[in-house]
């Protein structure tokens, strides 16, 4: 249709009305990568529409701000353009609402209010009874919606810059209905363009988060700056996902992924029994936009303190701040690359259960790799000993200790991987319900903290006074050999508690406890699950704990009631019986007195 590569000698400046935030929002996005084009202002009617113009024009006129709509609206002169350029206008607009102005309409008022601003209508098909209507209501220009990007890009330009459009439209484009996929080429354009901007601005935050120089105040600015780019980037992909429209082949069926990655420590070497023939699959849209939010929740609850205010000792306390924040992005990063490994393999739903205990020590081994270093060595009685070779050691410690009794891991994978549906008190919520998001964010949080708790452990146990492992690692509070004894003996002692009390305290009351981060640190909550197998099978000292708290449970109301009654019947008895005869003897005594007082008076008289 046209050169969209021709570049105007000026900028160009447009007002857009459209009631659909879909179109709106694509059509700033397709054009951001246009330097000489910029929206100015939106409308979602034509009422909104008018009176914008008018402010702006009176703006214009008077002096004052144009983003403040004057009191008063004086009749526009003619010969000015309000700082607009063109105005991009939807023929179907006010067609679902009758009380507003439609498309047509408005076009014709603009034409007579304004005959020096361009007016260019978007239609949804090629119709020609809309070209026509168009030429009737005096248009300069008329455009598809579902047209490509450069052709969009030329008809704006040339319809702004006086050059007539009113022509019947190209035949590739007449015959295709809105429904077909051509018409949504223009919004997978658009999507794919927008994700590579923000994209390109969360590489930058993210590379100037990694400073660990930077002060409070610069965090918690590139944190917002973080969660605004990551929404936005869900914003678009859900506004503009074309989930009918295929995303172009690989060029081979053995194409490499997409997604993967490149860090031969995060990959699964003994899952060769969750893949089936070789594919590579896009994920689906509303995948990664699930996926998107649940990591975007996490990564800005991350942003805040991490300080441990749950009361019970944990592994990571003993870490710096600044490493313990870096130990758990590294875990959340190898997270998402074990999901989509999963998915690049088809990983079988029924198949995740067997591999589970599998799976969690995968993405504990990378962790430790990457966070250590894999080849970093320390110096023990003048012996250089590489660091992870010794912690990967204690993965048949870590493993039972830890990483098997993580609540949810199958379930949060088999909802991120397969969007199936999560159980919240007994009631499953499909993927995208506030309930299974909230629920997702729990099992994420308590994930992320319970295997960063497991990198660490080896690390207490084999390296805990080594001088350059302090140095690098610790706490400036738990320096000293004295300080991290003690802490070792607190980890120790929470463990013997949570075995033999906690843990079956909670069986036995249907529940899991659960690390999660809050503005001001970290903090346990509790969720509601069956666990009555687990009950069936207690022995020893936790079935005598579950034993005892049914007796307490039986016995103490009884207790209660029969105490309640004593101290009731010891009240009235020391309350209407001795409080009243102590009273009357009091008051015996008080008239006793005073009689003496009074005859004493008489006889002095």
């Amino acid at each position: 249709m046209s050169d969209a590569t021709a570049l105007p000698s000026r900028l160009l400046r447009l007002m857009l009305i459209d009631a659909d935030p879909v179109f709106r929002l694509g059509l700033r996005f397709g054009l951001s990568a246009f330097p000489d084009i910029q929206i100015m202002s939106e409308a979602p009617d034509g009422e909104t529409a008018l009176q914008l113009l008018a402010s702006r024009f009176n703006a214009m006129t008077s002096g004052t701000s144009s983003g403040v709509i004057a009191e008063t609206i004086d009749p526009p002169n003619p010969n000015l353009t309000a700082g607009i350029d063109l105005i991009a206008l939807d023929i179907e607009l006010g067609r679902t609402n009758p009380e507003q102005i439609q498309g047509l309409t408005l076009c014709q008022q603009l034409k007579t209010q304004y005959p020096n601003l361009p007016v260019l209508l978007f239609s949804p098909n090629a119709d020609p009874l809309f070209l026509a209507a168009a030429e009737q209501a005096g248009a300069n220009g008329f455009c598809l919606k579902s047209a490509e990007l450069p052709d969009l890009i030329g008809t704006i330009r040339q319809a702004a810059f006086g050059q007539p459009l009113i022509q019947a439209p190209r035949p590739s484009l007449s015959v295709a209905p809105p429904s077909t996929p051509s018409a949504l080429v223009l919004l997978r354009n658009w999507r794919r363009s927008g994700n590579q901007q923000i994209d390109r601005a969360l590489t930058e935050v993210t590379n100037a988060l990694q400073d660990l120089s930077l002060s409070p105040l610069d965090r918690t600015i590139l944190s917002g700056r973080y969660r605004e780019l990551r929404a936005a980037r869900w914003l678009l992909n859900r506004l503009l996902d074309t989930p009918i429209l295929p995303e172009p082949a690989p060029a081979a069926p053995n194409a490499q992924p997409l997604i993967r990655s490149t860090d031969t420590s995060s990959s699964l070497p003994h899952s060769s029994s969750l893949i089936s023939p070789a594919v590579n699959p896009s994920p689906p849209a509303d995948l990664q936009n699930l996926q998107s939010i649940v990591f975007d929740a996490v990564f800005a609850n991350l942003q805040t303190s991490l300080e441990n205010q749950t009361g019970v000792p944990l592994e990571i306390d003993i870490l710096r701040e600044d490493k313990k924040r870096e130990l758990i992005y590294l875990i959340l990063r190898k997270y998402e690359d074990l999901i989509a490994e999963l998915r690049y393999s088809q990983a079988a739903l029924d198949l995740l259960e067997q591999k589970r205990s599998m799976l969690l020590l995968d993405l504990w081994q990378a962790t430790v790799a990457d966070f250590f270093g894999r080849y970093a060595t320390v110096e023990v009685h003048g012996t250089a000993i590489e660091i992870v070779n010794v912690l990967l050691q204690d993965g048949s410690i870590v493993e039972p200790a830890i990483l098997d009794k993580i609540p949810g891991f199958i379930e949060l994978l088999a909802h991120l991987l397969f969007q199936s549906p999560i159980v919240v008190d007994s009631t499953p919520y499909s993927p995208g319900n506030p309930a299974a998001l909230e629920r997702a964010e729990l099992l994420l949080e308590n994930l992320l903290i319970q295997v960063a708790n497991a990198v660490v452990q080896p690390l207490l146990n084999r390296f805990a006074n080594v001088e350059a492992i302090k140095q690098t690692f610790y706490d400036r509070r738990l320096l000293s050999s004295r300080e991290v004894e003690r802490f070792r003996n607190d980890l120790s002692w929470k463990y013997r508690v949570e075995r033999y009390f906690n843990e079956p305290k909670d069986i036995f009351e249907s529940q899991y406890r659960l690390f999660t981060f809050t503005g001001r640190g970290i903090q346990r909550t509790t969720i509601y699950t069956p666990r009555n197998q687990e009950l069936a099978e207690l022995s020893g000292i936790p079935l005598v704990v579950t034993v005892a708290l049914e007796t307490r449970d039986a016995i103490a109301p009884r207790v209660r009631s029969t105490v309640a009654f004593v101290g009731n019947g010891v009240i009235y008895v020391l309350t209407n019986v001795i409080g009243r005869g102590i009273g009357l003897i009091g008051r015996g005594i008080l008239e006793g007195i005073g009689n003496v007082f009074q005859d004493d008076r008489f006889s002095r008289k």
